[in-house]
């Protein structure tokens, strides 16, 4: 044990004794060999408070905060603070981010339970008290292990709380939070068979089925899950929280007029509510809607100016201009050191997009990549194992293995996989075919990359598991029964066309398993030049998934090795994939849509042309472009940033560049 952690348990103990100037002294004395060092800064905050020495406790936490922007403890701290010098008001903010940042702070949500109640604020007491007593009925051991949960520490929490569930196999919330554990590790079945089981043991438990309900949205089983909203939305009628998830869930499920109509009723009941207003102009975006989408989002951030969603919606359109005070407000809200590092990042890309509009690119530079530095920090991606991850499809899925295994799997011809990377292309490619009658566009659907995660085997944090080794052994039966359940688990998205497309872009890593359980399925890469493929996945803050985004070299190095194995698709599976590029359909639309359609086995339909008429919703960041006819705007976006760029021509393979761009960026 170092001196630090020493003193800090010596500290922690004094005080539990209320001895606090000598806690704080031994704390000091970390400090003076260790000025970041995080636990002693806290404590320091919660010496210093006790001691009424607000403006140090105070300094503590903001050096805290500037190191560990998401701490939760640290906003609870802050709360306990403005809370006892008298300013209610703040201390319910931090309570409230507390919360937010870490469930399982019970003295956070004693404090909102009280304010609640004395405001007179049923439905949220309610949810304060609810989850008061969840938490008294924890054994502390599993607090802990929550607690060391939310601060990313997946490995130690799961190695405890799987011992913990040896022991008391049926306890729920241990089921819970191993689930989390699999949720954030991309094992979603393993999450969904335990707050399945969790529910069935506690049925009226709301909290429980609410994380059933997310992850069955999180698989994209939205009738499911709306089913199971409506059930909370019925034991609790007074939940607004609930409410407002029925109206996301109806909005997933396609009707989106239908949410809009339900969130303007929570609304109605409760208009200081900004992150309804903010999904209220999700739904308003999607159904192309963009004036009311302003509306909703500009709604949003009068409300709290730190909803950094709010802005990044905005920014999102692509098409919106922010004024000067709109640019000031990000500007200011980006220098408060207590600002969660979420929102961070959200005012950032939505500056840097700002900027871009009115043609400040350094700044703009500069915020694109201060959010991706944020994000990079919380991410585990890592260039080389995801290296070693796409070239296992290589090693293993060659010409030898797919003759080996035969012919086989589901004879379906449904499916039409539009892959590659984000931002190349794809979303345009599925408007235009989702215009024919033929076609039905559907979503990103996880249900591959899901197939993939289960031949892994059982999960443990930090292991590797076995795919795509272990698709040696799928007998034919296996594959069929996989295909089979492929077409039936997607079959709610579809409205009645023969044919139907899924966009999830990662689905280029598993071409080999696709085509072991679907081989009639019809394959396109979309696939656009480098430098505008990769700047373009740098500028865009992605919901999740898309890790390798946070940085110029990964972005690099990742569009590299995609090539790589897109290339060895085509020669183990000759003729399997028909590519497609970005800038071949802006230079010729009629005719690429002639050679998609050609491939796909489909007459021509004008309708193809004319995509951007369409009504059908569009979920994805090119919602807006894609409503417009065809142009060059996308072309390019990189050049006014080309000197911050020599990063990403370090890593890109130079033959997939015009030496005239390696000569501007070198330059």
């Amino acid at each position: 044990m170092t001196q630090s952690k020493l003193d800090v348990s010596r500290a922690s103990q004094s005080i539990k004794d209320h001895r606090f100037v000598e806690a704080l002294s031994l704390l000091e004395g970390n400090l003076s060999k260790d000025p970041q060092h995080i636990d002693s800064l806290y404590l320091a905050a919660v010496c210093s408070r006790y001691l009424k020495n607000y403006k140090d406790s105070q300094k503590y936490l903001e050096t805290v905060l500037a190191i560990s922007p998401d701490m939760g403890r640290a906003y609870q701290e802050l709360g306990h603070l403005n809370r006892d010098s008298g300013n209610e008001n703040s201390s319910i903010t931090y309570y409230r981010q507390a919360c937010e940042l870490n469930p399982a702070l019970l003295s956070s949500w004693n404090s909102l339970y009280n304010y609640f109640t004395k405001t007179k604020n049923k439905p949220a007491a309610d949810h304060a008290l609810d989850q008061i007593k969840t938490l008294k009925s924890i054994p502390a051991n599993l607090l802990y292990i929550s607690q060391i949960l939310n601060e990313g520490r997946l490995g130690l929490a799961e190695t405890k709380c799987r011992e913990f569930l040896k022991k008391n196999p049926t306890h729920t919330y241990a089921m819970s939070l191993l689930s989390q554990i699999a949720d954030r590790l991309g094992y979603f079945d393993d999450a969904e068979f335990l707050l399945k089981n969790a529910v069935k043991f506690k049925p009226n438990n709301g909290d429980l089925r609410m994380k059933y309900a997310m992850i069955l949205r999180k698989k994209q089983k939205f009738a499911e899950t709306l089913e199971q909203v409506n059930i909370l939305c019925e034991m609790y009628p007074d939940n607004l929280s609930y409410q407002a998830q029925k109206a996301s869930e109806i909005m997933q499920n396609g009707n989106h007029e239908e949410a809009v109509k339900l969130f303007e009723k929570i609304l109605l009941k409760n208009p200081i509510n900004f992150s309804i207003y903010t999904s209220k102009g999700h739904a308003q975006k999607t159904l192309g809607k963009t004036k009311e989408a302003i509306d909703s989002y500009r709604s949003a951030y009068k409300v709290k100016q730190d909803h950094g969603e709010a802005f990044f919606s905005l920014s999102n359109l692509k098409t919106y201009k922010f004024s000067v005070d709109e640019l000031d407000i990000m500007r200011k809200q980006l220098e408060r050191v207590d600002l969660t590092l979420k929102d961070k990042a959200y005012f950032h890309f939505a500056l840097a997009q700002g900027c871009e509009i009115i043609g400040e690119y350094e700044e703009a530079f500069h915020h694109f990549n201060a959010g991706n530095k944020i994000k990079k920090n919380q991410s585990k991606y890592s260039i080389e194992k995801m290296d070693k991850e796409l070239q296992s499809q290589i090693d293993t899925c060659d010409e030898i293995f797919f003759e080996k295994l035969g012919t086989g799997g589901h004879d379906a011809s449904d499916p039409i996989f539009i892959l590659g990377l984000p931002r190349a292309g794809s979303t345009l490619i599925e408007q235009i075919l989702a215009s024919h009658s033929k076609i039905d566009g559907t979503l990103e659907l996880p249900n591959i990359l899901s197939m993939a995660q289960s031949l892994r085997g059982d999960y443990k944090y930090g292991k590797d598991g076995n795919y795509p080794k272990s698709m040696k052994n799928l007998s034919n039966q296996k594959r069929i029964d996989m295909g089979k359940k492929f077409i039936e688990d997607t079959q709610m998205h579809r409205k009645g066309a023969p044919r139907f497309t899924d966009k999830m872009p990662n689905n280029f890593r598993h071409i080999g398993l696709i085509h072991l359980i679907l081989p009639n399925a019809k394959i396109i890469d979309a696939r656009r030049y480098p430098l505008d493929c990769c700047f373009s996945m740098f500028k865009q803050l992605f919901a999740q998934g898309q890790e390798f985004t946070y940085g110029l070299e990964e972005a690099g190095s990742y569009y590299n090795m995609y090539v790589k194995l897109m290339n060895h698709w085509d020669k183990a599976l000759p003729n399997k994939i028909l590519r497609v590029n970005n800038e071949d359909i802006i230079d010729d639309l009629e005719g690429q849509v002639i050679k998609m359609l050609d491939f796909l086995e489909l007459p021509f339909e004008e309708s193809c042309i004319t995509f951007y008429e369409t009504d059908r919703s569009v979920r994805t960041a090119s919602s807006e472009q894609v409503r417009k006819p065809i142009n060059k705007s996308g072309m390019d976006r990189w050049k006014p940033y080309a000197k911050n760029l020599k990063p990403l021509i370090e890593v890109l393979d130079k033959d997939l560049l015009k030496q005239e761009d390696i000569t501007l960026i070198s330059s």
